[in-house]
């Protein structure tokens, strides 16, 4: 069993990496490069807004993959529906690094992106809830926190990735990168999806639905199932993911283009610092998810959303520095409540509904809270600083956003009722 768990969870880490890899080099060309390729008749600033009005578009189809995906999910099974996003993932991303630009095409170009940005969005929609579950379900009761976190590290290890390969084709000629040294991200994303289906065909499905499907209790109808006796459930855990969404990508993809056009920093610095802070949550992520094992993970889940509400203004004021030191250190305070946060959340998000319906609850919930705290964080960030000239109406809308998802989470629970945990009463509440 810990072999075949073990295995499990290192092949879901696999797949959401690539998953997540590809979903960022896309995040990283939109504040890059996309204005200029794909909107190239408008101001710097109506520019910027319409590429990251892309990249935010995904996280508006993540909601509808994760109904579809999860429907099928808790009917079909979690392991068929991880081969699927990762095919259409890979194909939605290896099109967009073929893909001609607004000068070869005309407005056909932004309309392809944009198409092929929302399969993007389907697919990761609906692969999140799949690896989460495949991996803790078939962990052991006192390793879920651990195993759940591990798959989140798949979030830090994509961006690694992404930074890395965007950091190479950055040391090219601005002609050469604008050219065609963006787009090689996106092709060598078919080499790492053929990577990932290999070792995803070869898992086994998860107990928990194999349980499901012999006592006859495979839902007919799992999203109307949700929606009409789960829906309190939905908002609380889109609520409650808000503060992370928007923490994360304000400070890992919102950054890159305010320090480089506001601050006048070096790219390659401000991505390093990225790709260093990446490095500080693939270890710490973990840890927090092995602590959950032993404390209530809500506690720990709802003290982190405290700390990403209050530290904000110390990451901007360490950004506003110029200093490389001091900005690391600014990231690190602002990542360590990021880091427990998201090494709790799989777990605790994944009992909040009954198995029957765990998927399809878990994948729309999720990527509702998405949507307004993770997709358009970037875009209101940009828009704040545009209107009032200075960062804290940014801080001020993270520390609103950390608020929201405190007081949501003190409503949300797991479910002690739920068969794998019982033994755990105690630890969770009803």
């Amino acid at each position: 069993m810990a072999t075949s768990s073990t295995r499990v969870v290192l092949a879901s880490l696999a797949g959401t990496t690539i998953e997540w890899y590809e979903f960022f080099i896309y995040g990283t060309a939109a504040v890059l490069v996309f204005d200029k390729l794909f909107f190239p008749s408008y101001d710097d600033l109506v520019g910027t807004l319409l590429s990251l009005s892309t990249f935010a578009l995904a996280f508006v189809a993540r909601p509808i993959g994760g109904a579809l995906f999860g429907h099928f999910g808790d009917r079909l099974g979690r392991k068929s529906m991880l081969v699927v996003t990762l095919c259409l993932m890979g194909g939605a991303t290896l099109c967009i690094g073929l893909l001609p630009t607004y000068g070869s095409i005309g407005v056909a170009a932004p309309i392809l992106l944009v198409l092929l940005r929302v399969v993007q969005g389907l697919s990761l929609g609906g692969e999140y809830g799949g690896a989460v579950l495949m991996s803790v379900e078939h962990a052991a009761r006192s390793r879920r926190g651990f195993f759940g976190a591990l798959v989140n590290t798949g979030a830090a290890w994509g961006l690694l990735l992404a930074n890395l390969v965007f950091l190479l084709t950055s040391r090219l000629s601005d002609d050469a990168f604008l050219t065609w040294g963006w787009r090689v991200p996106f092709l060598l994303s078919a080499v790492l999806v053929g990577f990932g289906l290999l070792i995803r065909l070869k898992l086994a499905e998860s107990p928990d639905f194999q349980e499901v499907k012999q006592r006859g209790e495979v839902r007919k109808a799992p999203l109307a199932e949700v929606l009409s006796q789960h829906w309190r459930r939905v908002i609380l855990m889109c609520l409650a993911y808000i503060p992370a969404g928007a923490t994360f990508y304000i400070a890992t993809v919102y950054s890159l283009g305010y320090g480089e056009k506001k601050l006048g920093l070096d790219r390659d610095m401000i991505l390093q610092l990225v790709l260093l802070v990446n490095v500080f949550t693939i270890a710490a992520i973990p840890f927090f998810g092995w602590l959950s094992d032993r404390v209530d993970r809500k506690k720990i889940f709802w003290v982190s959303i405290i700390g990403m509400a209050a530290l904000p203004y110390v990451w901007f004021s360490a950004f506003q520095s110029g200093s490389f030191g001091v900005m690391l250190l600014g990231f690190l305070a602002l990542f360590i409540p990021y880091a427990a946060n998201y090494g709790t959340m799989p777990t605790f998000f994944a009992h909040v509904f009954p198995p029957e319906v765990r998927y399809t609850g878990m994948s729309v919930g999720y990527t509702l809270g998405t949507v307004f705290g993770s997709g358009l964080a970037p875009i209101i960030a940009t828009w704040l600083y545009d209107s009032t000239g200075t960062s804290t109406s940014i801080a001020l809308y993270m520390t609103a956003a950390g608020l929201v998802g405190a007081v949501a989470t003190l409503f949300l629970s797991e479910r002690a009722a739920d068969p794998e945990r019982a033994g755990e009463a105690g630890r969770v509440t009803a």
